[in-house]
């Protein structure tokens, strides 16, 4: 090469690493590559414990470049705390993708922007959730009656060893459908299969390398490329979700909503609800957001749960114990029992806290200027908190990187709520359907726990606590044996 070749090579050398600059007081992180940014770091085996090494060498606020997009990522209890609950409205943005973009037309309520239109969306949907039944009795025997479909599907399985994930999947569909659609499947139905198998694929999809390539490479965009599949598995879920919007204004009764669809269709009927965020087009997203979170997460969270119940049977024996004394092995449960059963409770949060099944959250975006830490973290920048980190932070926990239950128990042995258990995140971005969830996971826990004991059936090898990191955190499939209540650890 001649003097001006290497002049060239030289000066183009000299741009790159003078942009590959980060802005002055943003928090420190890696050199990054050219198009793929610090995707190596973050998409190793393991990137969670990647994650923690790069906090050893940068501190609990540090930067990586996703493509070229630059995401702050804060780890550990204090700054989540800051971030979710003192900062929360800085931090309460929603970052915005290219592919979500597309599939989600910026609507519905998990990649809605943080503003008015949200607000009104999240108060409706809140009040919609909590007059169907969320907290009440009524949704109390609903989860009952699942639960017995539930026992039944194990009961007729009992004899060989069998896996639990396509019941318990099912199970859990069926609670979000009865209540946005007042429809229920039974478990061997083609459509629910179909539709499960389509919101699991798709969610390991959006976390994937093709998303991340559609994101980062416009041109290939129309190529047909692994992500077309994505975009087929949305409008098929999307199909149904329409034909079920369809029959319910074909069918509303005015005033006697059956549904969370009948009541936000009876909402966009109002006169003044003319120009408001309350739309068709709003409704199918909305209806989408809470059919696929409502199914994903809760499914992980019993695999979990599961799992070890299996790898700990004195804990599982312990927690059908407090049960049959406090509450009586006939006697049907209630959701306020749950304050008379500490242990048992204390197991299910330890199990939400170990586990991580949103190790991540959903990415936020800062709405303004912000200080963290002494770092400047400009307006529109995605942040990502850890909260795996806030989980296993050692000035939080006495058991941090143990399955313990006593993280959940004082000395007296009553159930505690550590401020650090954030398994539903905090702040205005909370799980919208927290209080669900924990009457779910509660029901469906105990009604497993009061009817069978447990085994793992495979003595040659352990349980595999290996998580599969994604959007959502799920271990991989495994079998279990059933013994019934009656022959329970004799």
């Amino acid at each position: 090469m001649d003097i001006l070749s290497w002049l060239v090579v030289l000066s183009i050398l000299f741009l790159y690493f003078w942009k590959s600059q980060r802005p002055k007081a943003f928090p420190p992180g890696p050199w990054r590559l050219p198009l793929i940014g610090n995707l190596l770091q973050f998409t190793k085996k393991e990137p969670l414990k990647a994650l923690d090494k790069l906090t050893k060498i940068y501190g609990p606020v540090f930067s990586l470049y996703l493509g070229g997009i630059p995401v702050v990522f804060i780890h550990g209890f204090p700054l989540a705390k800051e971030a979710l609950m003192t900062k929360s409205i800085e931090f309460a943005g929603r970052a915005s993708f290219p592919l979500m973009d597309v599939l989600t037309r910026k609507k519905g309520l998990l990649s809605l922007t943080y503003g008015e239109a949200w607000k009104e969306q999240r108060r409706f949907s809140v009040m919609l959730l909590r007059n169907f039944g969320v907290g009440r009795k009524s949704m109390e025997e609903k989860f009952l009656e699942e639960a017995t479909y539930l026992i039944q599907a194990f009961t007729d399985n009992m004899n060989v060893p069998f896996d639990p994930f396509h019941f318990l999947d099912a199970a859990v569909a069926n609670i979000i459908s009865t209540i946005l659609f007042e429809k229920r499947f039974e478990y061997d139905d083609n459509i629910l299969k179909t539709l499960l198998d389509m919101t699991h694929q798709s969610s390991r999809m959006i976390a994937g390398p093709w998303a991340w390539l559609y994101n980062e490479v416009p041109i290939v965009r129309s190529l047909p490329l692994p992500h077309q599949q994505l975009f087929t598995f949305t409008k098929k879920i999307q199909t149904f979700i329409q034909e079920e919007m369809k029959e319910h204004k074909a069918t509303l009764t005015p005033g006697e909503p059956r549904d969370f669809t009948d009541a936000y269709l009876e909402e966009m009927q109002k006169l003044e609800r003319k120009g408001s965020s309350f739309e068709e087009e709003q409704l199918l997203i909305l209806l989408s957001n809470l059919f696929v979170a409502g199914t994903e997460t809760m499914a992980a969270t019993l695999q979990w749960a599961l799992l070890y119940l299996m790898a700990f049977p004195e804990i599982q024996e312990k927690c059908w114990k407090e049960i049959d004394t406090v509450v009586g092995n006939k006697a049907i449960l209630k959701y306020e029992d749950r304050k008379k059963l500490p242990f048992t409770n204390a197991v299910i949060h330890e199990i939400q806290r170990i586990s991580n099944v949103a190790p991540l959250g959903i990415p936020h975006t800062s709405i303004t200027d912000v200080q963290l830490l002494g770092h400047k973290i400009p307006k529109d920048t995605m942040v990502l908190v850890n909260i795996q980190s806030a989980h296993r932070d050692e000035s939080q926990w006495k058991f941090p990187n143990e399955f313990n239950p006593s993280n959940f128990l004082n000395e007296e042995g009553e159930f505690v709520k550590p401020e650090a258990f954030l398994a539903f995140s905090a702040g205005p971005r909370v799980c919208l359907g927290e209080n669900l969830a924990r009457m779910e996971l509660f029901f469906f826990f105990t009604s497993i726990l009061r009817n069978f004991q447990l085994l793992w059936p495979d003595k040659s090898q352990a349980p595999d606590f290996t998580p599969h990191f994604g959007v959502t955190q799920s271990p991989s499939h495994f079998k279990i044996s059933t013994f019934p209540e009656l022959l329970k650890f004799f």
